[in-house]
């Protein structure tokens, strides 16, 4: 079959409606293969951006779905904030910071229990308090019963840092307790409180020493020699009398049951700021 014929006339026309009318036929002919060039060239730069934005917008994505998922696992939460003001309210957390908090407890836990590898975050995706040196406490309950309590009144670590590490402590290390087991995770109810620095309370004798404690608000931090130990102010509600509060301090620190009331002892204060998981009935 012949070649077909292309009339010079015809294609010279239909260029002329995408090259200038000064160009010859070989020349336009290059000009019609530089634009499909830049137009390629346009056309990839703008998939390139394209792809960079799916990428950093699925990062971001993922970043938020752990944040959603350790909100789920701390379940609801109520706020209790223990003290008189003295710590800055710009330090307090807010009932979204300490619910992923509770989460972060929660998720350590199932971890260790699990054997699975505790996942790393950046520290640049968390808000500055959580780089924070704060002392920090981790308490377990099951049916409300105690099941382990551990923290570090002075802190060694930050905040996040803290509240992993005395969730692990107050779940497998409590020497009141043996190590939580798998059967009981899904029984245990999370409490996390954030500690204001102690501060040294002076007193002249027991009788000024009961009237400056404040029940409900003052954690309460006894030491003679080597033998120390504290009450968080949560326990006043188990507490509620001065004395038997004193007393019972004193027996958990190892010291006689009165000693606050024959011996000179040194006695901090502080105060707390607490979140707790409550599960729907």
């Amino acid at each position: 079959m012949p070649e077909r014929m292309v009339n010079p006339a015809r294609l010279s026309k239909r260029s002329s409606k995408s090259c200038p009318d000064f160009l010859g036929l070989s020349a336009r002919h290059k000009w019609h293969g530089l634009l499909c060039y830049r137009v390629n060239k346009k056309f990839l730069i703008f998939f390139i951006f394209v792809l960079l934005s799916c990428l950093l917008g699925s990062e971001a994505f993922s970043f938020e779905k752990s944040d959603k998922q350790l909100n789920k696992e701390a379940t609801q939460t109520t706020t209790h904030i223990k003290g008189d003001g003295t710590m800055d309210n710009a330090k307090w957390l807010s009932e979204d910071e300490g619910k992923y908090l509770l989460g972060v407890a929660r998720k350590t836990i199932k971890n260790r229990l699990s054997k699975a590898e505790e996942p790393q975050i950046d520290p640049k995706d968390l808000p500055e308090k959580f780089q924070e040196r704060l002392g920090t406490f981790v308490t377990v309950t099951i049916d409300g019963n105690l099941r382990g309590c551990i923290g570090h009144i002075i802190p060694r670590e930050t905040l996040i840092e803290g509240i992993r590490e005395n969730a692990l402590n107050a779940a497998f290390r409590d020497p009141r307790f043996p190590p939580l087991t798998q059967e009981e995770f899904d029984k245990i109810e999370l409490e996390i409180s954030i500690l204001t620095p102690p501060q040294e309370l002076t007193y002249t004798d027991a009788e000024d020493l009961l009237d400056k404690l404040r029940p409900g608000i003052d954690g309460v931090i006894i030491k003679k020699g080597f033998n120390e130990a504290t009450f968080l102010p949560q326990v006043w509600e188990q507490l509620p009398d001065k004395r038997e509060f004193l007393t019972h301090l004193c027996l958990k620190a190892g010291l006689s049951a009165y000693s606050w009331e024959t011996e000179k002892l040194q006695v901090s204060i502080y105060q707390v700021q607490a979140f707790e998981e409550e599960k729907s009935k």
